[in-house]
């Protein structure tokens, strides 16, 4: 029998080789109060986190009660971080992270990304890099292995809910002042390995894609009545693949996307807040020509009372490519986001070929513990592209014959998350997620998906010191 029930526990990150001034860190993250041990009159820090996420999923990945894949278990993930850092003088600062990760329990392999699977990563670097400079004012440089976050994630974040998270080998430049900081970097991703140490892309030669991410990220306040206005071009090149149709000749990825992201500030708006981010994509995707965009657009009203409520109405779109067969690709690559922050805690979506209007609900009984409440739709915006999942690669469902003339509408999630926060160094996050199939997948289902609702629960206890 599949399990319903699924627990987790709050993601937190230390000594995130700065964050620029438009991200603050998400609430449940970084606890208020948290620093790290030190010694040496502060020279030496050493940070240690323990995280542990009990879940357990039915139906997240075949809609099919009939079926009782890997990906319908139960199963307890664990993370331990130890973190040494040194503030040689100050403007020079060593940083190293060493991560542990195991997935326990279960029937899904043990290789990180299998069968949508966790995975073991024993003890193996996280970070590792060299700071020059102050990275709150003025020139600054950090070279090695480091997280990247930028704006709300929706493109560039560490994924700190994935237990291994996400890490670059980058180096990164960055000039702060009061009003305004500008990040220029170059990057590769670091695959996670059960077997070997970690190795970004482009430096590991058995690696076929090479890829190299760059970019340019001005994060301002200039605009009074904004926390921030950002402006930003991110630059991605690889050897080329097959997940976005077929390869063709000299088809290498070659791409940039330009962006902004405005938010506006509830203490100035007299109560009200509103996001948008929008974001184009030129150049080549596999040696496909891609024309691509994604918006998102959102307000809220924040009462005052005690409790701090908030409800907000958001709508995020993206256009789908209306024929895998030519040369021409209208699918938005998602780069490197944190989707499960924005398109529903089951992961069955990300910012791709996509309609998602949303209703969001917050509420704070006491300083100690948040409450959400969401609820999602999700239409197809073309049936002949991809339902791609949170990884903006994973299909749910791929184009077929028999989904061309069938209902756009893939269906309903409802996400409810309480997380309590004992101490700076102590937080649990427990939720349950709800997801109720649409036509498109009655009318699309094959041998092994179907539409049956889906479930995911999860139970999160979190250390930081």
């Amino acid at each position: 029998m599949k399990t319903k029930l699924l627990l987790m526990l709050a993601s937190a990150t230390l000594a995130t080789a700065g964050t620029p001034i438009s991200v603050p860190a998400p609430a449940h993250l970084l606890p208020p109060g948290y620093a790290p041990i030190t010694f040496l009159d502060g020279k030496l820090t050493v940070d240690i986190q323990e995280k542990m996420r009990f879940e357990g999923r039915e139906n997240n990945f075949d809609f099919n009660n009939a079926l009782n894949g890997p990906q319908d278990a139960a199963w307890l993930l664990q993370r331990f971080r130890l973190g040494l850092g040194y503030q040689m003088t100050d403007w020079l600062k060593f940083y190293v992270q060493g991560q542990d990760v195991r997935e326990l329990g279960g029937s899904r392999p043990n290789v990180p990304g299998t069968l949508a699977a966790e995975g073991d990563d024993y003890f193996d670097i996280l970070k590792a890099y060299v700071q020059i400079g102050d990275i709150k004012k003025g020139m600054s440089a950090t070279i090695g292995r480091q997280f990247l976050s930028y704006g709300d994630q929706r493109l560039v974040g560490p994924l700190e809910w994935l237990n291994q998270a996400r890490t670059f080998d980058a180096v990164k430049l960055r000039y702060a002042s009061s009003k305004w900081q500008l990040d220029l970097f170059t990057s590769s991703p670091v695959v996670f390995n059960t077997t070997q140490l970690n190795k970004s892309q482009f430096f590991d030669t058995e690696e076929p894609s090479q890829t190299l991410f760059s970019g340019a990220y001005l994060a301002t306040q200039l605009i009074p009545f904004n926390l921030t206005t950002d402006l930003y071009v991110f630059h991605k090149k690889d050897q080329g693949n097959g997940d976005f149709g077929a390869v063709l000749d000299n088809g290498d990825t070659d791409f940039w996307t330009i962006g902004t992201l405005w938010k506006g500030d509830p203490k100035k708006l007299r109560g009200f807040d509103y996001e948008m981010e929008m974001a184009l994509q030129l150049g080549e995707v596999s040696g496909r020509d891609l024309t691509a965009f994604a918006g998102h657009w959102g307000v809220g009203y924040n009462f005052n009372h005690a409790w701090k409520p908030r409800i907000g109405l958001q709508y995020n779109w993206s256009p789908g490519d209306s024929d895998a067969t030519d040369d021409d690709l209208g699918t938005f690559q998602n780069l490197y986001p944190t989707n499960h922050l924005f398109y529903g805690y089951m992961d069955t979506t990300g910012w791709i070929n996509m309609h998602n209007p949303q209703l969001n609900i917050s509420f704070q009984p006491t300083k100690k513990l948040k409450v959400m409440i969401d609820y999602h739709l999700y239409w197809n915006d073309d049936n002949s592209d991809a339902w791609r999942r949170v990884n903006g690669v994973t299909a749910v469902a791929r184009n077929a014959a028999a989904a061309e003339n069938a209902s756009t509408f893939r269906g309903q999630e409802i996400d409810l998350t309480a997380i309590y926060k004992f101490n700076p160094h102590v937080a649990i996050q427990a939720g349950y997620s709800y997801f109720l199939p649409g036509d498109y997948l009655t009318e699309t289902q094959t041998a092994t998906r179907g539409d049956d609702s889906a479930h995911f629960a999860y139970l999160q206890l979190q250390f930081d010191f």
